[in-house]
């Protein structure tokens, strides 16, 4: 079982930054590809950014592009997402997690294909 916990949202004005981190114990966590997701309210869940298991893959959604940086560092077992230039759209509640088959990022990344969740972290962009 892979325990996925998050951190690092808050409240930020328009413009602002953010980093999330997504941490997870060691011994798994290797493997995985690492996708960022956020759902803000009355909206499906939506894939933000990708991580492939060695890092040198990466996929970004075309709204965060040029914004959002995904990176990870596992020798500390955590994957972040750098959020700059960060709009009110992007207010949603942030989650990070991993499908138990993947170390490559999916050409096509949707929700059920993911098995290990975190438990999510909350961003506000509001002035």
């Amino acid at each position: 079982q892979l325990q996925l916990v998050e951190s690092g949202g808050g409240l930020v004005q328009p413009g602002g930054s953010l980093r999330l981190s997504c941490a997870a114990p060691k011994f798994a966590f290797d493997y995985y590809a690492i996708t960022w997701f956020r759902q803000a309210p009355g909206k499906e869940r939506e894939g933000v950014s990708c991580i492939s298991a060695n890092g040198r893959d990466t996929y970004s959604l075309g709204s965060v592009k040029g914004r959002f940086t995904i990176s990870r560092d596992n020798a500390k077992s955590t994957v972040y997402l750098q959020m700059n230039r960060l709009k009110p759209e992007d207010s949603a509640v942030y989650y990070c997690a991993a499908n138990s088959l993947r170390a490559t990022c999916a050409t096509s990344i949707v929700p059920y294909d993911y098995d290990y969740w975190g438990q999510g972290t909350q961003v506000t962009v509001s002035s």
